[in-house]
């Protein structure tokens, strides 16, 4: 109920001229739990493929045409497919880490591989950057990876946000059914309140005068209140497994009868950092990176920016982001497709 109530209220920020202002795209493959979407482009000599974070709608990619990363790497010459992952619902089947991160982008960058003769470049924001990176580590048959503000290293200190929400989760989780979309946003209010609280409203304050400040946090609002649940077993997986245990990092992580972490991928990764960002620190990915196979790895560090609502969405909402990040992500991955030509 309470996310119907949420969406409700997303749907009031949109008739108030709040809504996405999305790309055309078709729907070429569909899953049980993910659509594969295609958008146009003409001229392309490569392809990407975005992995959106589960939680709530992929359109935070392509908010308004001035905002969208999606359009950057359109821009850029770049075909682009985007996974969208659809709601669970009470009666779905027990779906984890491997559906996502494993058989879904497999079966998608196969898809993409189909239709292009080439092999993709994937792309993650958040938690969509970390199923990327253990597809990478389970199969690793891509072009390269970016990783923006994906969280990869769950140690003890590693990010006050990982620290506290462990606390709120019991150590044994169900596995059966849908949990709700507001539960998670509750219980990541109630992990890191400056994030998600307290810089949000200073931000709203300080932007009230700025309309296109405003403009960007009315869409980023409206993308917040847009619930989606997850399956109960993929929330009891990414915080046991992940947060609490850290099985990634540390090159434990078992998963369709392979044991995985940052040595299994060897393939050229770019990872961009918010500074201003709690959810997914320096300290949250620098030792992922470090501990990697590939020898070709790269950290850029951003100082994040007002005026975008939620500092942890800044790199796919931000105007800085998009002026100053997005050409040196967008010149790095041309120079690896250049590299293997």
């Amino acid at each position: 109920m309470m996310d119907a109530q949420r969406r409700a209220l997303g749907r009031l920020l949109e008739l108030c001229g709040f809504g996405p202002d999305e790309c055309a795209y078709r729907v070429v493959l569909e899953g049980r739990h993910w659509r594969l979407r295609e958008y146009a482009s003409v001229d392309c000599h490569a392809a990407v493929l975005i992995v959106p974070a589960p939680i709530k709608r992929p359109y935070v990619w392509d908010l308004s045409p001035s905002t969208s990363a999606v359009r950057e790497c359109l821009d850029r010459g770049y075909e682009v497919y985007l996974v969208e992952w659809t709601p669970a619902s009470d009666d779905c089947p027990p779906l984890g880490i491997l559906d996502y991160a494993g058989e879904a982008v497999s079966r998608c960058v196969a898809k993409v591989r189909e239709r292009t003769s080439d092999d993709p470049s994937l792309f993650g924001h958040s938690l969509g950057g970390t199923f990327a990176a253990i597809y990478c580590a389970l199969e690793g048959n891509i072009r390269s990876l970016v990783l923006l503000s994906a969280p990869l290293c769950f140690e003890v200190g590693s990010s006050r946000f990982r620290d506290s929400l462990v606390t709120l989760f019991p150590q044994v989780m169900s596995d059966s059914g849908a949990t709700s979309g507001s539960f998670l946003s509750q219980v990541s209010a109630l992990a890191c309140p400056q994030a998600f609280v307290w810089d949000k409203l200073a931000d709203a304050a300080l932007s009230a005068f700025d309309p296109a400040s405003l403009e960007i946090e009315g869409r980023v609002e409206r993308w917040i209140l847009d619930e989606s649940s997850l399956p109960a077993k993929l929330v009891s997986e990414i915080v046991q497994l992940l947060y609490r245990e850290d099985r990634f990092c540390r090159g434990a992580l078992e998963i369709g009868g392979q044991t995985v972490g940052p040595k299994n991928i060897e393939i050229p990764t770019l990872a961009v950092v918010d500074a201003a960002d709690d959810i997914a620190p320096l300290g949250c990915v620098a030792p992922f990176l470090n501990a990697m196979a590939s020898a070709e790895r790269r950290i850029i560090e951003y100082p994040g920016e007002k005026g975008v609502g939620l500092q942890h969405l800044a790199l796919l909402a931000g105007p800085k982001a998009h002026a100053e990040i997005w050409p040196q992500i967008l010149g790095w991955l041309d120079t690896q497709h250049e590299s293997l030509e």
